[in-house]
Parts: C-alpha cells; sequence; structure tokens
C-alpha cells in the first residue's frame, strides 16, 4: 500500500479574492482524505508573507458578517533551497525547524499572485509537484483579453470586446470612448486580470464608462468592455486526462438570476437573493454535447492541465464563451464541485482526483 502523501495547502494570498481563497481552504481542510493525506496549511498574508496555518476548517469558513482572512503570526514558511530538496522549514521566534518533506502542493490561491502564473513559476522553479495548471494555462486563463483571443483563434465564439489600458486611458480618453462606443450597450466593464467578478461594472450608457473604468482600474491597469449577452449562463468543470488522455467534462450547471441583477461578488458568495444556482442544468443531449466540445477546446487551446471551471452563455445562435477559471472556487457548494457532484464524483473524491493528477503530471 502506498505511503501518506504529504500536501502544502497554500491559500489567502495577496489579491482581492483573499477571503473566498479562504473559504475554499475551509472546504478543503475539512473534505480531504485524512487516510491518505498529511495536510500542511500555509497561508499568505494580504502582504504576501507565507505562515503557518492551523490545521482548523471552522476558521476559515465563510461568513457574510466577518470573511476569513489569513493574519500573520510572526511565523514565516519557506520553500525548498534548490530543486534538489523536498523539505519546507519554517521560522518563528528566530528559531527555524523542518516541516519535513511535501510530495506536492496544492494552491488554492485565487487571482494574482496565485492564479496567474506566478506561484506556478515559484514550483517548477523548486521542482515541486503541484495541482493544478501550468504557468502558460495559469497565465492566459487569468487575463481576460488573451483568453478571449485563443479562444477565437481556435473557433469558439467569443463577446466583442475592446480593451483598454490606464495609461491609454488617461492619455486619449475621448479616442478610446469612440473605439469603445462600437460596442452594443448594454456593456460590462472588467479588470483583465481579476475574478469572484470584482471589480466588475454592467453600463446602460456610455455616460457611465469613467466610473466603470475607474471601479476597474482599481483592480488592474488593464480593462475590458465587453458586449452584453442575453443568454442562459452555464458552466461546467474540467478534469484533465489522465495519463496524457483527452479532458473530461461533467454536467452543466446554470446561473440563474431572477432579481434584475447581474452575477457580481455579492451574488456569488453572500447569498444574494434572486440568484441560483442549478445543476444540472436543463440542457437537451445535443446541446450538453456541444457545450462539453466546446469547454474541452477551450481547455486545450490554453494548455490546460488539472482542472478549470468554463462559463457560457447559451444565446439562440449557440454557445458564447464568457472566461476560463483555472483555479475555480472551490467550497463545497461552489459551481465546480457541484458540477462534479452530479456528474457521480463527491466532494473528497474531487481532491483526492486533483491531487493523483498534479502527481502524475510530475513523474
Amino acid at each position: 500500500m502506498p505511503g501518506r502523501i504529504t500536501v502544502a495547502l497554500l491559500f489567502g494570498g495577496r489579491s482581492s479574492e483573499h477571503s473566498i481563497s479562504c473559504a475554499t481552504a475551509s472546504g478543503v481542510l475539512s473534505a480531504i482524505d485524512r487516510e491518505r493525506f498529511d495536510v500542511i496549511p500555509i497561508g499568505v498574508t494580504r502582504d504576501g508573507a507565507f505562515v503557518l496555518e492551523t490545521d482548523d476548517a471552522e476558521r476559515f469558513r465563510l461568513n457574510p458578517d466577518a470573511l476569513p482572512s489569513v493574519e500573520d503570526n510572526g511565523s514565516r514558511v519557506h520553500f525548498p533551497v534548490s530543486a534538489a530538496s523536498r523539505e519546507f522549514t519554517i521560522t518563528r521566534d528566530g528559531v527555524t525547524r523542518s516541516l519535513g518533506d511535501v510530495d506536492i502542493a496544492f494552491p488554492i490561491l485565487h487571482g494574482p499572485f496565485g492564479e496567474d502564473g506566478t506561484i506556478q513559476g515559484l514550483f517548477e522553479l523548486t521542482g515541486l509537484p503541484y495541482v493544478g495548471n501550468g504557468v502558460l494555462a495559469s497565465a492566459l486563463g487569468m487575463d481576460k483579453h488573451f483568453t478571449k483571443t485563443v479562444a477565437e483563434a481556435a473557433g469558439i465564439a467569443v463577446a466583442p470586446w475592446v480593451t483598454i489600458t490606464r495609461t491609454g486611458w488617461s492619455d486619449d480618453r475621448d479616442g478610446w470612448r469612440s473605439r469603445a462606443g462600437v460596442i452594443g450597450l448594454p456593456a460590462f466593464v472588467k479588470p483583465a486580470r481579476a475574478g469572484s467578478s470584482v471589480g466588475v461594472s454592467r453600463i446602460d450608457t456610455w455616460d457611465e464608462l469613467d466610473a466603470a473604468l475607474e471601479v476597474a482600474f482599481a483592480e488592474d491597469d488593464k480593462a475590458l468592455v465587453e458586449t452584453g449577452i442575453s443568454g442562459r449562463e452555464i458552466e461546467c468543470g474540467i478534469l484533465g486526462g489522465r495519463r496524457g488522455g483527452v479532458p473530461r467534462v461533467s454536467v452543466a450547471g446554470e446561473v440563474v438570476v431572477s432579481n434584475g441583477g447581474f452575477y457580481d461578488f455579492a451574488a456569488k458568495y453572500l447569498n444574494t437573493p434572486g440568484v441560483d444556482l442549478v445543476c444540472p442544468a436543463d440542457l437537451d443531449d445535443d446541446v450538453l454535447a456541444e457545450m462539453r466540445r466546446l469547454a474541452a477546446l477551450a481547455f486545450e487551446a490554453i494548455g490546460g492541465s488539472g482542472l478549470a471551471r468554463v462559463d457560457f452563455f447559451l444565446t439562440p445562435t449557440g454557445f458564447v464563451l464568457n472566461e476560463i477559471n483555472t483555479m475555480p472556487g472551490f467550497t463545497p457548494i461552489s459551481m465546480f464541485p457541484s458540477c462534479w457532484l452530479a456528474s457521480g464524483v463527491s466532494y473528497p473524491e474531487l481532491i483526492t482526483e486533483l491531487i493523483e493528477l498534479g502527481l502524475e503530471a510530475s513523474r
């Protein structure tokens, strides 16, 4: 029987999705198979310090009245000193001790500095196996401009868009207003590299563009102005194929918004009335098959591995890709695990499968 596997679970981080990452950690800590895996919980503070956290799922459970966070407890976790080692160490009160060898890192970090290829680059430099997508796929999936560019080149429909940088907007507002004006209304203004709908605004008149861009630029120095698409919001989960096989795609889930708004941060995480996640979604077999084909195509187009959630709008003329999320929300009630549960894979089984995929990729 194989020996126990030590998993370094990284969560928190420097992005605006810090608390959602902590909530994801709560879910994983509560469900990971303790018969097979030993867990080293490593929190990343909002300032980017790596600290040893308590192995306590309740401490990081999502509470709308007090969002969870990683606090600086004075400890410092150090990665292996070279690719020839898997040993993590910790320094506290001037004393350094070993945390032992780590078999695989599980980065449940959302947004910049975690989901965008940066932490994946650190794992690659230190030769540490890890769960999820590699550097390139993570970077492409994080940047909505390049996600759309790659998807469009692969023959997948995307919403028309214009990308505006903070400097470009500052230098030539009238010119960019004119370029954005070809986008139909309503439109959505989004940071290029943020998630959980942070910094996203809907605009119904072009008079609202300035304020919406300021909100987006608070998250990133690049923003997209994108045509609003009228259609059903359909999402699915992807698991990488074993031994280089084809990606596996879950059944579809649907975001049903009946309150007149859109699926923003509050709707996703703060129990906003009038927003429901329905899984499995009611789709004809042929429509479901087409969604699965396009989702797998998008995953392969960015060079995906491990996992992703692919989001579409289903319109009268077919599917339009919204985004590819390379480290989707992973709380037990999030869409990604919900779609896999409806596909016959439980939450603990999903965690185990992701770890095994990461170990397989490192061999």
